[in-house]
């Protein structure tokens, strides 16, 4: 019974699923005499559906249905395709492909409408869909019926219809201004790229500038000098006679490590002085002095002695500064100071002062986008394309059972922190009733923009404060939720009362000698959670609470740790530091991040490691190129002003002709001088400190298709060249212990296109490669497949008869000239068994190849070659003697 009832579940589902198609069309209601209403999306469609009544009929246009076209038409010399520079930037928009179908519909849908409704998004993009509408239908945008709503609610739909106004002309000219100049500079600059550095490169107006911020933090990083200085930690216990067994038990605790070889956290140090009754401090005075102490320029060697006399001050005995050298430091890092003693067990401090404040945390503002991308990265790990779809979805509406199709948020693409005097009724009735009147202010929280509101109207927000993340988790996908729930929270803890802390400050000062030596140990307690009732606690590792202490109190020291310490260089971006940077300079709009990072990272411009964008060596040299060329384009501060002209032609009314024409002047004097000057990447060097490993000449850095690598400079007299890592320094080959299964040699370690594999150490005159897996795992070679009598069905060619994971496979013998494949299991049972026998047959007769170490031994298929690395195996290339330069990537 139970296979019956399955089987018939799954030819219903099979039969909706081909009705599908037809259903769309008569089961959509008819249009004639009735209002049209077009949005973007199907969901959008659906949600606004449940409060129009049945006057109206919602369709969607799936987001845009017009563009500049990606190429001129034939005979047509046009170097920007779809824009005419010589009649004042006249563009030429088409209907994409992908939305023919859909236009024609919306067309027949027009004429048989009573009216047609826009209600596409409140933004730029959106009152330029709704233009690009307006010509497609044949209806002057002058008269066309627009509405625009914040969120999606009946009581904004409603506000929206009986308000309509007209399509604002102002608002689609900025973002046709935005369009030409995007694509004057991309169709004109990437092919200078082309020519000048490599095929398949791309350029444009902000996306290349965010790179550039990206190369130029990498930049600074490179010639960061630290500088030295030393902090003195002091644990000190509550009970001076428990501080010296303490003293080996800290040892022990400390010398704990983690599965990544980390010590313990700050959170756990601190939870381990609560349970021992101790607190830790800082040195922060010595001999009525504030204590500082760093590498002196002048006399750097009286260093270790200061450290001596500071560390004995502080109740050490036995004093030792042990200095080793690093090679790889720059400046004072160079030397690495280390001290050694023991504490003194007559050593004590006394507390003499104490000190207690109350604090206030104000709650943060609602999101904007930029915030929104930024906490959603931090919190939720979001890259901003995903937290810009998922918000969209919100926008847009979700099916939530018990409550139907509704819109969650207000539009997500906003710069306006304001909220409306209905969102701030509700959320101030429901934080009252929810959680009483202490977190609940006594008027509403009003937070300044940092700059006005361009593109909406309020804040991200939830459209109901009252349906609360865990009453509607059923109805949402994970990533909603997960959204969803971080919306909510900030906006309803931008709402109530600030959170309160008790901060102490505890000074302790050595008391069994006259040293000078004065410590602080500092904490906080939450004393009314406020706003953290909602939005949660924040961590505070290095926060420790404070045991009662009274002044006169005398406390034991057990460890007593100086430590050298040096300044940090500014950290790489992160995929939400980057947004806030962007947003910070003015470049670019919140809606148009996303799209920026991934479209530098599908270029390869930069890559993102442990969630930190480093730049690559190809996005160095196009960043380079292309400030050489365009120094103006690629200034961060001219990029603003552009943007600030943009949103003059929406919001002053200036003319975007004149703008594009002003643009256009010293642009295409600059492009014309890089096509005839610039020299190409390929060409130009940069010397290097190594001596070539071959004719002992000295080497140099230049560009090639995969980039950066470290060549002889009599070249091409000498061939030798080496990939080098992301700091110049030379990759050789690994010596590997594997034999060469062709002529018994030692093989190394090489990388190429397609990643690492073995290689003879007479490569090339030995072509003898063994092939790694994405394992790193040795990868036997397969055998040669089987031609079988056949034909391809794609081009009547023989077919080849391989072995796969899922079992035997058919392909085209001329592949991948054709790619036709036919299916194993539509053969018949007698010819699959007899074309099985032949492949095995066929197998036995080739040689088989067995990979062994240089001893003999036999290595299995997949063995990690990480384990058959020899000692040494790598050579290192000498300082040449001549060199100068540092030995860096810097150089």
């Amino acid at each position: 019974m139970a296979k019956a009832s399955t089987s018939r579940k799954k030819k219903k589902k099979k039969s909706s699923t081909a009705k599908r198609g037809s259903r769309r069309h008569s089961s959509e209601p008819s249009v004639s005499g009735r209002h049209l209403v077009i949005v973007e999306s199907p969901a959008k469609a659906r949600t606004i559906n449940r409060y129009l009544g049945d006057d109206f009929v919602v369709r969607a246009s799936i987001g845009h249905v017009r563009d500049l076209p990606p190429r001129a038409p034939k005979g047509c010399k046009q170097p920007v395709p779809g824009v005419d520079i010589e009649d004042h930037f006249r563009p030429t928009y088409e209907v994409l492909p992908a939305k023919k179908k859909v236009v024609a519909e919306l067309k027949k849908a027009a004429k048989e409408a009573a009216d047609v409704w826009f209600a596409t998004d409140l933004d730029r993009e959106g009152e330029a869909i709704a233009w690009h509408l307006t010509q497609v239908l044949g209806i002057d945008p002058q008269f066309a019926n627009r509405v625009v709503f914040n969120v999606i609610t009946r009581a904004e739909i409603e506000r929206a219809f009986s308000h309509p106004h007209r399509i604002d002309e102002f608002k689609v000219n900025a973002q046709q201004a935005r369009r030409i100049l995007d694509r004057i500079v991309g169709y004109q600059v990437s092919p200078l790229l082309w020519k000048k550095v490599a095929r398949g490169l791309s350029a444009g107006r902000v996306q290349s500038v965010a790179l550039r911020m990206v190369v130029d933090r990498e930049h600074e990083i490179r010639s960061f000098v630290p500088e030295e200085y030393w902090r003195v930690s002091v644990m000190l216990s509550i009970d001076p006679a428990a501080a010296a067994p303490l003293g080996e038990v800290w040892g022990k605790f400390m010398a704990k490590r983690d599965e990544k070889n980390n010590p313990p956290t700050l959170k756990a140090q601190n939870v381990w002085l609560g349970e021992h009754r101790s607190i830790k401090a800082e040195l922060v005075e010595l001999d009525g002095e504030k204590f500082e102490l760093g590498c002196p320029a002048d006399k750097p060697e009286d260093l270790s002695r200061r450290v001596e006399r500071v560390a004995e001050a502080a109740g050490l005995l036995d004093v030792e500064v042990i200095a080793t050298d690093n090679p790889d430091g720059k400046g004072p890092a160079q030397t690495l100071r280390r001290v050694n003693g023991r504490v003194d067990p007559a050593a004590r401090y006394r507390v003499k002062s104490i000190d207690t404040k109350r604090s206030k945390a104000k709650p943060p503002a609602p999101f904007i986008t930029v915030t929104l991308q930024a906490a959603a990265s931090t919190a939720l790990g979001f890259g901003t394309e995903r937290t810009m779809r998922v918000a969209q979805e919100l926008y847009e509406g979700v099916d939530v059972p018990g409550v139907g199709q509704v819109g969650l948020i207000t539009y997500m693409r906003t710069d306006s922190t304001h909220l409306s005097n209905e969102a701030l009724a509700q959320v101030r009735d429901y934080i009252g009733q929810s959680f009483g009147s202490e977190y609940l202010p006594k008027s509403a929280n009003v937070y300044a923009a940092s700059k006005a509101a361009q593109e909406a109207h309020e804040g991200i927000r939830p459209a109901d404060a009252t349906l609360d993340p865990q009453k509607i988790a059923s109805g949402l996908s994970v990533d909603q939720r997960k959204l969803y729930e971080l919306i909510w929270k900030r906006f309803v803890a931008c709402q109530m009362t600030p959170a309160q802390w008790d901060a102490t400050t505890a000074l302790l000062e050595r008391s069994d000698k006259p040293t000078g030596a004065v410590v602080r140990a500092t904490g906080r307690v939450l004393v009314f959670d406020g706003y953290y009732r909602v939005a949660g606690v924040p961590t505070s590792a290095d926060e420790q609470n404070l045991p009662e202490l009274g002044e006169q109190d005398v406390l034991g020291p057990f460890s007593i740790d100086p430590r050298q310490r040096f300044t940090s260089a500014p950290p790489r971006y992160t995929e939400a530091s980057l947004v806030k940077a962007l947003d910070a300079e003015g470049i670019g709009r919140p809606s148009t991040y996303a799209q920026i990072i991934g479209v530098i990272q599908q270029r390869q411009y930069v890559e993102q490691m442990d969630r930190r964008f480093y730049a690559t060596d190809l996005g160095e040299i196009v960043t380079a190129k292309l400030v050489e060329a365009f120094p103006r384009l690629m200034d961060v501060s001219y990029t603003r002003q552009m943007e600030a002209e943009l949103d003059q032609i929406e919001e002053n009314h200036t003319d975007w002709i004149s703008m594009l024409e002003k643009f256009y002047g010293s642009f295409s004097r600059s492009l014309e001088e890089a096509h005839a000057t610039m020299v190409h990447a390929k060409a130009e060097t940069q010397p290097a400190v190594y001596q070539c490993a071959k004719c002992g000449s000295t080497t140099c850095y230049r560009f090639g298709k995969n980039g950066r690598f470290l060549s002889c400079t009599a070249y091409p007299n000498c061939d030798f060249a080496a990939a080098v890592d992301r700091e110049g320094h030379p990759l050789l080959p690994q010596r590997i212990n594997v034999a060469c299964p062709a002529d018994g040699s030692p093989m190394v370690l090489r990388t190429g296109r397609f990643g690492p594999f073995l290689a003879s150490v007479n490569y090339p005159e030995v072509n003898c490669v063994i092939n790694v897996d994405r394992n790193g795992g040795i990868k036997y070679p397969t055998p040669p497949p089987l031609q079988t009598d056949l034909p391809c069905p794609k081009c009547g060619a023989a077919l080849n008869l391989r072995r796969g994971k899922r079992g035997p496979w058919l392909g085209c013998s001329t592949f991948p000239k054709c790619r036709g494949r036919f299916g194993w299991t539509k053969l018949e049972k007698a010819k699959r068994e007899a074309l099985l026998a032949e492949l095995e047959a066929h197998e036995g007769r080739g040689p088989r190849v067995e990979i062994r170490t240089l001893d003999g031994k036999l290595i299995a298929p997949g063995t990690p070659v990480g384990d058959l690395t020899m000692p040494g195996g790598v050579a290192e290339l000498a300082i040449h003697p001549d060199a100068e330069l540092p030995r860096s990537k810097s150089a």
